[in-house]
């Protein structure tokens, strides 16, 4: 309830500072001395349809989308001793962090990662490389695997999904403004939407849209701390500095594969770059735990 409230206020938060801006720059009054007949609250009720509609159908494509972007195979009956563990080793950390069974899996990738993913915490899937079966000792994959449930007990899924659904939102509204304003104003167009409409919607889309990538990264990177934290709380703080001082070494050598985009913001490996990073940089959250481990 406390996230949905927060979004809620976030709303309420933007809106009135849309019409603080609307009021300030007197946007409405020049669209109106030029001809325009724009109705801004039935545009900013049509681009919230759109915007969350696309934030929430992906939302609930998740588990698919991942498993076939990953070519994640779900385990259904343990065939080795590595998937025995693994499959018990989710089952006990989701027990203890007070979540539903999610489905578990392993995708083909020899370098060292993992995911989590799915619409709600009762119904979503936890995946691991192959790599990180080979490459890590139990405890630290323990660790990971924690950090992963971390994500789903903490509801980091459907949080991002209203994030994202907020800056689609005001991204095609803002777009699609500035595209009446220069068909209308500045290219004095008055034969309906002309291609200067068109043309500065797309450019505003994408423009706007790289703004609004930097928005859901920073939420991304605050979240990653929480969910390292959850992984130190569930398996250990000395394990989950030793599995993420292994990651850094793994980057360090050049190992490090990244996930496909559209499953970044949810693998323990991330774009280490900055603005646009969906992961903090590995120093900072090892530091973080070992304070918190203080």
């Amino acid at each position: 309830m406390l996230r949905i409230g927060l979004f809620l206020l976030t709303n309420l938060a933007v809106l009135v500072l849309v019409g603080i801006i609307f009021n300030i720059f007197g946007i409405g009054g020049i669209l109106q001395a030029n001809g325009v007949d724009l109705n801004l609250g039935a545009l900013l009720l049509l681009c919230a349809l759109f915007g969350f509609g696309g934030s929430f159908i992906s939302l609930f494509l998740s588990k698919t989308i991942a498993r076939m972007s990953t070519r994640t195979q779900v385990i259904t009956e343990p065939r080795s001793a590595d998937e025995q563990w693994l499959v018990e080793t989710v089952r006990e950390l989701s027990r203890k962090a007070g979540i539903g069974m999610p489905d578990v899996g392993i995708f083909p990738m020899p370098q060292a990662n993992a995911f989590a993913t799915g619409w709600n915490r009762n119904n979503a899937l936890v995946s691991v490389s192959a790599g990180l079966l080979q490459r890590f000792g139990r405890e630290e994959a323990r660790a990971v695997i924690g950090h992963e449930i971390g994500h789903v007990a903490n509801g980091d899924m459907v949080t991002l999904a209203l994030i994202q659904g907020v800056v689609n939102t005001f991204v095609m509204f803002f777009a699609r403004l500035v595209g009446f304003f220069v068909d209308r104003v500045i290219l004095r167009n008055e034969q309906g939407l002309g291609i200067g409409y068109y043309i500065t919607s797309i450019v505003m889309d994408i423009v706007f849209g790289f703004f609004a990538m930097m928005v859901v990264a920073w939420f991304s990177r605050r979240r990653e701390y929480r969910a390292d934290h959850a992984g130190a709380t569930l398996a250990g703080p000395n394990a989950m500095i030793a599995a993420l001082e292994t990651l850094k070494v793994e980057s360090e050598r050049g190992h490090e594969q990244p996930l496909p985009g559209n499953m970044k913001a949810f693998g323990i490996f991330g774009n280490m770059g900055a603005l646009m990073a969906t992961h903090p940089p590995l120093t900072d959250r090892i530091l973080a735990l070992q304070n918190f481990r203080k």
